[in-house]
């Protein structure tokens, strides 16, 4: 038992799902949301039918509660995360967002203009495994829909603790699975059939919105991640199942 859950682990810190499947994950993640970003807020909206910002606000939330004033936010994306917290959290001096594709983060730096947040956001391409910033330089860290793309879980999350400073707390919101009927039985269906189909459509990209719940069906949810976060190093860690267990948010603290 002991030997299968080790097994089991060291799949989840090395995630085998990708997008196309035709090369190293990381590359392929990138690629996809290289494919999909002139549609990725649209879709995201759409989806959600905009649930998704009450996730955030939720998050946003908890992480004001420590008064930071230097915010990390990791595979940042379009940067809607970042742009929320800007707005709602007044300690917030400086608000640093990395992303690996610079798709995603050109559309980012439009809305910033556009809302003239530039001068507060710094958007930057880079690697979540190979964080670009000294150890201790940052008073939270923050990851919206973007650890189960990661593609060695360990190392990510290492790097995050790294570079927060000591009593600094990681706020990670994640797409979960829902274990109750009847949220279990419809999400599963709208998820993996009509999500699929209209979002290629859509982004006319064949794969980003099937590999989005294949992801999620391997990515470990609950007390699977929150062993994951003591393991690399995170205490007073908890789990909040948000919308019927959909999405959950994970805390944690360096």
């Amino acid at each position: 038992m002991g030997g299968k859950r080790r097994l089991l682990r060291e799949e989840i810190m090395s995630n085998t799902v990708k997008p196309y499947n035709r090369g190293g994950k990381k590359e392929e993640v990138e690629q996809m949301f290289d494919n999909i970003a002139h549609r990725y807020d649209f879709l995201n909206r759409l989806f959600s039918l905009r649930i998704d910002t009450l996730w955030r606000k939720k998050a946003l939330g908890l992480i004001r509660r420590s008064e930071p004033t230097n915010l990390l936010d990791v595979a940042t994306g379009t940067a809607d995360f970042a742009i929320s917290a800007a707005r709602t959290i007044p300690s917030l001096r400086k608000i640093t967002g990395i992303d690996l594709s610079e798709g995603m983060l050109s559309h980012g730096r439009m809305k910033l203009r556009a809302r003239q947040l530039d001068h507060r956001i710094e958007l930057l391409k880079g690697d979540s495994e190979q964080l670009p910033f000294d150890d201790h330089s940052f008073d939270a860290v923050t990851v919206a829909f973007g650890v189960r793309n990661f593609e060695n879980l360990r190392a990510g999350l290492l790097e995050m603790r790294r570079v927060l400073r000591e009593g600094a707390p990681v706020i990670i919101l994640e797409f979960s699975r829902p274990e109750r009927f009847p949220v279990k039985q419809l999400f599963g269906f709208y998820f993996r059939r009509i999500m699929p189909v209209v979002g290629r459509m859509f982004s006319r990209d064949h794969r980003a919105y099937t590999y989005l719940p294949e992801s999620v069906d391997q990515f470990p949810s609950g007390e699977a991640f929150l062993d994951i976060l003591r393991e690399t190093g995170f205490r007073e860690v908890r789990c909040i199942p948000l919308s019927g267990g959909i999405a959950s948010i994970y805390t944690g603290i360096r």
